[in-house]
């Protein structure tokens, strides 16, 4: 916890390339939406949107006109209908309840609250500017980790499913302390998080940007940590960042692991996680080249950056693997490869030594 974490707070947005367009339309992410992001941005007025203690979320709840209204919300529904079903279809029973604005952070979306007037079941997805770094995150997210991500692009505009789960900084206040909780899996699946992050370099993975999924098993709860914001996905120069473990917000959970696995049990659950993500790989190989072709034609992240980071990660690893990299998304690659190595192929443990 000795290093000091920066991170670029108000990055640029990144364009969507021609090629990353092609790549979308290629897996089905491109569909025609009847209302972008800019549409939203004419409400005319907030109001801060509180929790059930009365204290702020960082969301406003935005008010639009009576025209406007009526107008937007059918397109909503249909953009939900679409990003659910593939169909966008009218969905005479389902109406929009809220909008809400956040302007804290990189993104500021706006979070679409749908309910279905048969039963008041309500769902959630979010209207966002399309960033090219936020795409990429999304991407190896839903080939690289246990889950699956849905979500849209049209224009500048990016449409995202909402992602079930408790926030992090909520869990570690008011869960970590219950009796019922098996602190023992929680701690396996943080390493295990954390090292999904590393290898695929996802950054600023403080308490409030993942959830904790918690799901009933026969016998006890099953827990599994997800991303849920990836903006900072390969854009920043100092390791620190893609290491979850330093953040301050992140400290509870460092000491939980420490107390509850010993050296030798995390080892495990990291090798056991670089096992899922590489046949992962090998599975998407074909797709993952294609991303990465992508990311490296496009360069637009800062080569100050770059060169840090390429030193930082050669300099933790010992190696003048990543040498040659001219871009982040030529790191991403060549750091996936370097920590799963052999799991890849069996001529790469020439090449790769295994990473302790």
């Amino acid at each position: 916890m000795a290093e000091e974490i920066k991170i670029t707070r108000r990055k640029a947005f990144i364009s969507i390339s021609d090629e990353l367009r092609s790549y979308l339309r290629h897996y089905g992410r491109m569909a025609p939406l009847p209302a972008t992001y800019t549409d939203l941005m004419g409400f005319s007025s907030c109001y801060p949107l509180m929790d059930k203690d009365g204290q702020s979320t960082l969301w406003d709840s935005v008010v639009y006109e009576r025209g406007v209204m009526e107008e937007l919300w059918p397109r909503l529904t249909s953009i939900y209908s679409l990003l659910k079903t593939g169909d966008m279809q009218s969905v005479p029973h389902l109406y929009i309840e809220r909008v809400d604005f956040c302007g804290f952070g990189n993104s500021k979306p706006f979070r679409i609250r749908v309910v279905n007037q048969y039963n008041d079941n309500y769902d959630h997805f979010y209207v966002k500017v399309a960033d090219a770094s936020r795409v990429y995150g999304l991407e190896l997210e839903h080939l690289l980790s246990p889950n699956s991500i849905t979500y849209l692009c049209h224009e500048n505009t990016l449409i995202e499913e909402h992602i079930a789960g408790i926030p992090g900084d909520v869990f570690i206040k008011d869960y970590f302390d219950r009796p019922d909780v098996n602190r023992v899996r929680v701690a396996k699946e943080f390493v295990k998080f954390s090292e999904r992050c590393f290898i695929r370099l996802l950054g600023d993975m403080r308490s409030y940007n993942y959830v904790m999924d918690m799901t009933p098993d026969f016998e006890e709860t099953q827990y599994r940590v997800r991303a849920i914001d990836f903006d900072q996905q390969s854009y920043e120069g100092a390791k620190s960042i893609y290491l979850p473990q330093f953040y301050k917000e992140n400290l509870p959970v460092v000491q939980m692991c420490t107390k509850y696995l010993n050296y030798a049990t995390m080892q495990q659950y990291q090798q056991e996680e670089r096992t899922l993500i590489a046949r992962r790989f090998l599975a998407e190989k074909g797709r993952l080249r294609s991303l990465f072709r992508c990311m490296k034609s496009h360069p637009v992240e800062p080569v100050a950056k770059v060169e840090q980071l390429k030193r930082e990660l050669g300099d933790y690893h010992s190696t003048d693997y990543f040498a040659g990299c001219a871009s982040m998304g030529d790191l991403v690659e060549k750091h996936i490869e370097f920590t799963l190595g052999r799991l890849l192929a069996p001529g790469l443990a020439t090449v790769l030594p295994p990473v302790e």
